[in-house]
């Protein structure tokens, strides 16, 4: 059966008590998210401090996402590593847990040798050995690695690369894989500063931060595009814009963290060597989420 990515996915944060994973709180931020409307979840991605993670940590944390998701709900894992073998291998025993698909991250250490043709048989020879259908995940800011309109067409031909999370930020860029891709190749928006754009011209998934504090308005702009409610989307974008904004860009993961804590989920702090942010930040967080009609 076809795995259908349209709708709206939060990359989950980690949640972590005097610096170890947190399962219970895990458990109960995906009760409260459960009701939102939203399509499925994306764990052990960037915004799931997913390189500050050990294995056992990751295995334990899909088992208890799955467990709490509905069988109804998609679970999306990330499961790139910078070794084809180790990501392999990672995937298998992620998908033996119950995951849906794995979205994997472009190697980027050697990323002078990594050429396209390197990329294509990193992706395929996971694609082969996937019991699960893979995505591309692209995401310049942390990998400094944008892979090419041409190679991501060329991937789009194995039966089991299904798709792929674009997090360049670049509506154009977009809006030409849109164009160039096989229609049944699932493009899916990547950053919060194009969401809107990116439904306005045609694309119909997206794994956002955001979704993480707004999933309701998320859906709900999700929803007015589909049903071409042009003025009730532009109106959400525009109320919700300043929340991905903080959240996504300014203050990463510590950020998204307070904006949880501060809208009754759990948050917690981040992972050394990332730092919890200043009071002064949180202040401007609070302010941001009230102004956006997030607080109560």
């Amino acid at each position: 059966m076809k795995l259908d990515l349209q709708g709206i996915f939060p990359p989950i944060p980690t949640p972590f008590e005097n610096g170890h994973c947190a399962p219970h709180r895990l458990e109960e931020n995906l009760a409260k998210w459960n009701d939102t409307g939203l399509s499925g979840y994306l764990v052990l991605g960037s915004n799931g401090e997913a390189p500050l993670l050990s294995e056992a940590e990751k295995l334990e944390l899909v088992r208890v996402a799955r467990q709490a998701i509905p069988a109804e709900k998609i679970l999306l894992i990330g499961s790139g590593l910078e070794s084809t073998d180790a990501t392999s291998v990672l995937t298998y025993r992620l998908a033996d847990l119950g995951a849906d698909a794995a979205l994997v991250l472009t190697p980027s250490f050697y990323r002078d040798q990594l050429t396209p043709e390197a990329m294509r048989r990193h992706f395929e020879a996971i694609a082969e050995a996937s019991p699960i259908p893979i995505l591309i995940y692209n995401v310049p800011k942390f990998t400094g690695v944008n892979l090419s309109i041409e190679a991501v067409v060329n991937l789009a031909q194995h039966a089991n690369i299904i798709g792929m999370k674009d997090s360049s930020g670049n509506l154009g860029q977009l809006i030409e894989l849109r164009e160039k891709l096989p229609s049944n190749f699932q493009l899916l928006i990547g950053t919060d500063s194009v969401f809107f754009g990116g439904l306005a011209h045609g694309l119909r998934g997206a794994i956002l931060a955001l979704a993480n504090v707004a999933p309701r308005e998320c859906v709900e702009l999700f929803n007015a595009v589909e049903d071409e409610k042009w003025d009730v989307a532009q109106a959400l974008a525009n109320r919700i814009a300043p929340v991905g904004r903080a959240v996504a860009s300014r203050f990463g993961v510590p950020g998204l963290k307070t904006a949880l804590d501060e809208i009754g989920y759990f948050g917690g702090e981040p992972r050394p060597p990332l730092l919890s942010v200043s009071e002064k930040v949180r202040e401007e967080i609070r302010l941001i989420l009230q102004k956006a009609g997030l607080l109560e």
